[in-house]
């Protein structure tokens, strides 16, 4: 009784308090990821070497086959790769952007994933719709569209200047996730846009994003069709240059070439698995699973998202192997694909290894799924998910890696990352708590998003967090918690 009253006087639960942790290891899981650590290199590979990983093209294969061998030299069990459908894959092979009259200019811009080619170099005065009243109005020009240049929006009024909140900065609850998307105004709807420009038979669409200072945010669907209209994110600066330009009367000449590829010969997605058997005669077959997503967009490098936590994992099971654990319980890591498109890789593994009745003991088996994601620089805690019971037990887990920079597990819950594919079959699945300095404003999606925006002491540490939550979860007695659900 007096052990629990002074654990809340300490702000520290009673459960947290009595959760047994094992200081001993995490020090010696600390002095391998600081003092051996490999994770820069790792990261260097990723980003510089592979560069981006858009799901179904060879880099992400390459990143995929590069991964599973290192995890081999490591010495780790089961490594292979797991497919399922994905369909064809995309790759651009060259864009040239200019402005040439009224005076030469060279233009940023990228264009967006599975956009198919022009049909050559496209020379010409751009076609300023922004200003039309809706998707009829711009049918009517359909004879002007046919073959153009389009400037699909009025000029890009807004930017997103901040940053989403940290939540483990503010005791009060605060909107998770990232902040709404500011798209410039149009006769076009995003459901329309691509429909339209494709009737109309444009030669190349030009838009703006919410990005300043250059940043483009690029994105793009795999199930564009072979005919749409080329697709091309401007510089909002740039964008807006010449539709002023336009608009005050001067003759505006635009220089333009796309030239893309389609990857037919797989089009399977790839997730790279590997694992530390468990040694416990009655919970080896209990699996602690950790993931994070390999694959990137493809107009820059995919640092932080999500480079930097594919390495931190890889390092958190080479820590792991390096330290001779012997855990209680399976320990085992997923690197997905397709987590861009819809969290593909994750879905297609829980599909196939937890739904459904036949899987009924696979779910069972499962103590907890990890998963590291949005987010840059330390790892300072949780989502977890409204479950009050698994909180107190990963609070007992934060406190003694405080000295790394940890601060606090938070009770929200966080989407659009590949924990859902987990906590959508009743399965305990959380997702890192990380830092949101820059990250909605130039990285998240971007063209600004490389390896130059993360610290190697940041990869060490994230490493080390992963490492540490994850023996201890394959040690304890009992599996985490999973989150009541709630009556019908």
């Amino acid at each position: 009784m007096k052990f629990a009253c002074l654990a809340l006087l300490l702000g520290v639960s009673s459960a947290a308090a009595q959760e047994p942790v094992d200081r001993a290891m995490i020090a010696k899981l600390k002095d391998e990821g600081q003092n051996r650590s490999q994770v820069a290199a790792t990261f260097n590979h990723l980003t510089n070497v592979v560069g981006p990983r858009l799901t179904g093209t060879p880099a992400y294969k390459q990143a995929a086959d590069w991964a599973e061998a290192q995890l081999k030299s490591y010495g780790l069990s089961a490594v292979h790769q797991e497919n399922w459908p994905f369909g064809r894959g995309w790759g651009l092979d060259k864009l040239i952007l200019e402005m040439v009259e009224p005076y030469y200019f060279p233009l940023i811009g990228f264009a967006e994933a599975w956009t198919p080619s022009t049909k050559g170099e496209l020379l010409a005065a751009p076609v300023y719709i922004g200003d039309l009243a809706d998707s009829t109005a711009v049918r009517s020009r359909a004879a002007d569209l046919k073959g153009a240049i389009v400037l699909l929006t009025k000029p890009q009024a807004e930017f997103i200047v901040k940053d989403r909140v940290e939540p483990s900065l503010s005791e009060q609850p605060v909107p998770i996730g990232a902040p709404p998307f500011i798209n410039a105004a149009g006769p076009l709807g995003n459901q329309t846009r691509a429909r339209v420009m494709r009737e109309v038979g444009a030669g190349l669409v030009l838009r703006p994003t919410q990005g300043q200072h250059g940043t483009m945010f690029v994105l793009g669907s795999r199930t564009t069709p072979d005919d749409a209209a080329p697709s091309v994110i401007l510089a909002a600066e740039h964008y807006n240059m010449i539709v002023n330009a336009l608009t005050a009367g001067s003759r505006v000449k635009l220089r333009a070439r796309v030239d893309t590829r389609y990857f037919t010969a797989d089009t399977n997605g790839y997730n790279v698995i590997a694992e530390i058997p468990g040694t416990d005669p009655a919970l080896k077959d209990e699996v602690v699973l950790l993931g994070s997503h390999l694959d990137s967009w493809h107009s820059a490098t995919g640092a932080t998202d999500n480079a930097d936590a594919s390495a931190s994992l890889i390092e958190a099971m080479r820590i792991l192997k390096a330290t001779g654990v012997r855990p209680r319980r399976t320990i085992r890591m997923a690197l997905w694909g397709g987590e861009e498109e819809g969290l593909l890789g994750s879905r297609a593994y829980a599909a196939r290894h937890y739904a459904g009745d036949a899987n009924a003991g696979a779910r069972d088996k499962l103590a907890v799924y990890l998963n590291s994601d949005p987010g840059s620089g330390p790892i300072f805690g949780w989502y977890m998910e409204e479950n009050a019971d698994a909180k107190s037990i990963f609070d007992a887990w934060l406190e003694p890696l405080k000295d790394l920079g940890v601060r606090r597990n938070v009770m929200a819950k966080i989407g659009n990352t590949d924990h859902l594919a987990f906590t959508a079959l009743g399965l305990p699945a959380f997702n890192s708590l990380q830092d949101y300095v820059d990250y909605d404003t130039r990285e998240h999606h971007t063209n600004m998003d490389f390896a130059d925006r993360v610290t190697t002491s940041d990869l060490q540490q994230n490493a080390i967090v992963l490492a540490t939550f994850a023996w201890h979860a394959a040690m304890r007695e009992q599996k985490i918690p999973r989150t009541p659900r709630p009556t019908p």
